[in-house]
């Protein structure tokens, strides 16, 4: 099945991990500083800075730290500039990787990024390398054991979506970058809550994995987003039923 996300599934899940070690805060910060620094201050006159709160917020963040940010971005408050950029390769089996960054420091984190697909057997490549086989679009993510499917698929559909997918224990809502919040608006309008809501790199196609391959793509996905600098990891596999469960399980 195309057009789907095993690791979203995954990930969102982790983020609980994420807070309590606090990295998903540093995370957060960079992604507003940033946002802030390229379309100004103000959320409501900045879509990447209004999702960027809204992800801060979803994570209870304190507010001081996204206003802290939020200045840092503008020329308000010290700090070091920070870059945004895509790093792309492939990762064991045959697996397309793109890791979106933001640093202070590119060539520090390049080899840092390197060095990591070197140690699961995969390979940095040179932009555009892989992105090819992504479509960038808006993607939604709500607890399926909550729901009855054919009414949730008519209540996002009838918002503009465009396709509803079940991944585990998660539906993951399709749809364009543009549609992101008018869908995630009408989702929360029936009390349904939103567990994450993103634009993301959705694969064109992807690739079934064992249980011994998909151990050791995850082993790579997680090793990227332990990294400081990573903001998001994207990829195009598909694991097995019992190691999905397993790894939305533990999250």
């Amino acid at each position: 099945m195309a057009g789907h996300s095993h690791w979203a599934s995954i990930k969102h899940k982790k983020g609980a991990t994420d807070v309590k070690k606090g990295k998903i805060f540093s995370k957060i910060a960079r992604m507003i500083t940033v946002a802030a620094r390229r379309g100004g201050g103000d959320p409501d006159m900045n879509p990447k800075l209004l999702f960027a709160v809204s992800k801060a917020r979803a994570v209870n963040m304190p507010k001081e730290n996204v206003e802290r940010a939020i200045q840092k971005g503008i020329g308000g408050g010290e700090g070091t500039e920070l870059f945004e950029c895509v790093y792309e390769g492939y990762g064991p089996h045959g697996t397309a990787l793109i890791a979106e960054i933001v640093t202070d420091n590119k060539n520090r984190t390049a080899p840092e990024i390197r060095k990591i697909f070197d140690r699961f057997g995969g390979n940095m490549g040179e932009s555009g390398c892989v992105s090819w086989m992504f479509e960038k679009k808006g993607l939604i993510i709500v607890n399926s054991n909550d729901h009855n499917e054919d009414e949730f698929m008519m209540v996002v559909l009838d918002a503009g979506a465009e396709d509803l997918l079940k991944v585990g224990d998660a539906f993951q809502v399709i749809c364009a970058q543009t549609t992101l919040d008018a869908v995630k608006k009408a989702i929360e309008g029936k009390n349904i809550k939103v567990e994450t809501a993103e634009v993301s790199w959705i694969p064109k196609s992807n690739i079934d994995l064992d249980e011994a391959a998909g151990r050791k793509v995850l082993g790579l996905m997680e090793a990227l987003e332990d990294h400081d600098d990573v903001q998001n990891v994207y990829s195009n596999f598909n694991l097995p039923k019992t190691l999905l469960a397993e790894a939305q399980a533990e999250k």
